[in-house]
């Protein structure tokens, strides 16, 4: 066995133009995730630095984060779990984004275009944990 095995991914299933990137639920996510980066944190006060800022951008990270964990897990089981654990971030995120709303820190328009980003996201992650339980169920089969 070379050295370079050690470091490469197994052959035969595995294509490597596909993998997490590939979801339509993680590019979403990433959308998503961006937004609150470049649209919300930037208009919070710098007062909200250490309580509000620093728990959006740790809900956003997750979401995809959690995404891609999933999608890295052997067992069907484990990667639910962890898509679980992604939507959880994406209800925080709302949440986040309305208690914006309600401080005046964004406006209407950023709010409903943050949750047309959040529910299509949410839309998305719901299909593909139903897709990853059917392909559990059939792996039982």
């Amino acid at each position: 066995m070379s050295t370079n095995e050690f470091f490469e991914e197994p052959t035969g299933v595995y294509d490597k133009e596909k993998d997490f990137t590939s979801l339509y639920c993680w590019q979403d996510a990433r959308r998503m995730k961006l937004f609150f980066y470049k649209s919300i944190v930037t208009k919070l006060p710098v007062t909200e630095k250490n309580n509000l800022i620093n728990q959006i951008k740790r809900a956003a990270v997750s979401a995809t984060a959690n995404i891609a964990e999933g999608y890295g897990r052997f067992h069907y089981q484990e990667g639910i779990q962890f898509y679980r654990i992604a939507r959880g971030s994406i209800y925080e995120l709302k949440d986040h984004l309305i208690t914006c709303f309600d401080l005046d820190y964004i406006d209407s328009v950023q709010l409903n275009d943050g949750i047309d980003l959040i529910e299509s996201t949410k839309i998305k992650l719901n299909g593909y944990i139903n897709y990853a339980k059917k392909l559990k169920q059939n792996q039982k089969k």
